[in-house]
């Protein structure tokens, strides 16, 4: 895997040179689509999150405090994306599952799912990745191992891990109003 831009280039991109803008955003689109691959819900979105956070990169630079965190920005910056796009996802009205609901219902059950993308967001990256490709994106067992790169027990671990940090998130969630 490539390195993230050197401190200088991201100096120099953010002093506005042409060329440094070039290999700043050249040598983090690796980066960024790797984030995006394990935080968004589908591939379709991961690419278009990717592209919108290097837009964001080039756009924004300049904003940047220290050239050091250039990987946490844009991290935070494709977490930013992958979620607003689920969220976009979720409120795309559906009208099958929706016919009988009262505006009451359908709020409540807006609210929830919001609830579940907040937690979801909270997971360690790990978690989040393999709770994503299996339960969000259907794959195999076989496919997220894979594509994880690591050995399907590992993957049926991390997944059981996620899902019980899910549900223990949703309780305390519901629970918390009652104690206070």
């Amino acid at each position: 895997m490539s390195e993230w831009p050197s401190e200088s280039v991201v100096k120099s991109a953010q002093l506005g040179d042409p060329h440094a803008i070039s290999v700043l955003i050249a040598s983090s689109h690796p980066h960024v689509r790797r984030f995006a691959r394990t935080l968004c819900a589908t591939p379709q979105d991961a690419e278009e999150a990717a592209q919108e956070a290097l837009v964001i990169l080039y756009r924004k630079i300049g904003t940047l405090r220290a050239a050091a965190a250039l990987g946490s920005w844009m991290f935070a910056i494709v977490r930013h994306e992958c979620a607003r796009r689920m969220r976009l996802t979720i409120h795309r009205p559906d009208v099958s599952s929706q016919v009988g609901l009262s505006a009451e219902e359908a709020v409540l059950q807006q609210l929830e799912m919001e609830r579940v993308i907040a937690c979801i967001a909270r997971l360690a990256p790990e978690q989040r990745a393999v709770l994503i490709m299996r339960d969000i994106q259907g794959l195999s067992g076989a496919e997220t191992a894979e594509a994880l790169g690591i050995e399907r027990a590992a993957m049926k671990s991390r997944l059981h891990r996620a899902r019980e940090a899910v549900r223990a998130q949703l309780r305390t969630a519901v629970e918390s109003p009652r104690s206070g």
